[in-house]
């Protein structure tokens, strides 16, 4: 009995001493890591390098300007973008994001279950986490030991931003080829519209797109687009996010395989205001997209019926407050033949026969001369 009871008092002394070191160990562990996360962060920087905007007085995209390195870049928040395709996103790249702190565990083992009975890569097991990991730290090699710094970014980035703010940063830099990154951006050069409201087809075609940019490009390879756009509807249905009718009408929904330009109104007055840009605001005017739109045509048309090498330039103005509510420097900034850029409402030149009427009105009043008397109107020596 005495002996049980000194191996007991033995493998108890034992024990704790065994688990004093892992504690410490453990200890350890977290304390070298906090180090580490301290000393090697992760390039966030507060603000994204994105194209400067320039808004009407409502907040509607007049203009933007491309970021120093030549991208379409918008800066986008989630209350920006279609709800429905943030769904779509999450389920189809990360389903459990709201839930994991950086990695999906089940995912990278289910993708390595795929490599082992496939003998080829089905899926990475990448969150969006470490794929804003890869969007803000790119690196060429696909390695093991690229794949385990990504992971070691995302759970870095998971400490330091919110759900939210790493969506945002997603959606602002994700790839949708050539030079157009972000959903913003994608939106507007192949739907013509900003993402707030999304078709389901265009939603799924988004989604698609940072894959394989390139590759996908609606304007560039239609087919491969539209074929990977029909797999993120095949798994919406599965995922029971979408019906199975609601898939297939958008399935037949034809996307267009043109690329358009970004809005690229107010061109002079937007210039004239670039100096005063301050980095990741947008500059906003007190014009009135739908009124510089139709001033804008107006002038072009104007134009074309004067001939070659005239312009038009006009203003129109609340006579309430004061505010312009559309201003055309010229009919084509960028017509070399009609001196484009030169902005006619604000450049200095002879104001010519416009005072006449002011002149004589003050002639007029202080009773200098009468309405029928016969002035000629004549240079004087």
């Amino acid at each position: 009995m005495r002996g049980s009871t000194m191996l007991s008092r033995k493998f108890l002394r034992r024990t704790a001493i065994a688990g004093a070191c892992l504690a410490g160990f453990a200890a350890l562990s977290i304390a070298a890591l906090w180090v580490l996360d301290r000393a090697f962060p992760p390039p966030l920087p507060a603000k994204l390098t994105v194209s400067t905007e320039v808004q009407d007085r409502d907040g509607q995209l007049l203009r933007a300007f491309a970021t120093p390195d030549g991208y379409w870049r918008l800066e986008t928040r989630l209350d920006q973008v279609d709800r429905q395709f943030v769904d779509m996103l999450v389920t189809y790249e990360d389903k459990r994001f709201w839930d994991h702190r950086g990695v999906d565990i089940l995912a990278l083992c289910r993708a390595a279950g795929q490599l082992v009975t496939s003998g080829h890569i089905v899926s990475g097991g990448s969150t969006l986490s470490m794929q804003l990991a890869r969007l803000i730290e790119p690196r060429d090699s696909r390695s093991l030991g690229s794949k385990l710094k990504q992971m070691l970014r995302a759970i870095q980035i998971e400490r330091r931003l919110s759900k939210q703010e790493i969506l945002e940063r997603y959606l602002t830099l994700a790839p949708y080829g050539g030079n157009l990154e972000g959903v913003r951006a994608a939106s507007l050069a192949y739907f013509g519209k900003e993402p707030k409201r999304l078709t389901v087809s265009e939603a799924a075609m988004l989604v698609a797109l940072p894959q394989l940019p390139e590759r996908r490009r609606p304007d560039r390879n239609l087919d491969i687009a539209h074929a990977a756009r029909d797999r993120v509807l095949t798994r919406m249905v599965s995922a029971g996010l979408l019906g199975e009718r609601e898939a297939a009408r958008a399935a037949i929904d034809d996307v267009s395989g043109l690329r358009r330009k970004l809005p690229a109104l107010a061109a002079h007055a937007s210039y004239a205001m670039l100096p005063r840009a301050v980095h990741g605001k947008p500059l906003q005017l007190t014009i009135r997209k739908s009124v510089q739109q139709g001033l804008e045509q107006v002038a072009s048309d104007a134009a074309r019926k004067l001939g070659p090498k005239l312009s038009v330039a006009m203003v129109m103005a609340d006579a309430r407050t004061g505010d312009i509510l559309g201003e055309v420097g010229s009919a084509d900034f960028f017509d070399a033949s009609r001196s484009g850029w030169i902005d006619m409402t604000r450049v200095v030149r002879s104001p010519g026969s416009t005072l006449k009427p002011f002149i004589y009105g003050l002639a007029f009043e202080q009773g200098l001369v009468a309405q029928e008397m016969i002035i000629e109107d004549s240079p004087a020596d």
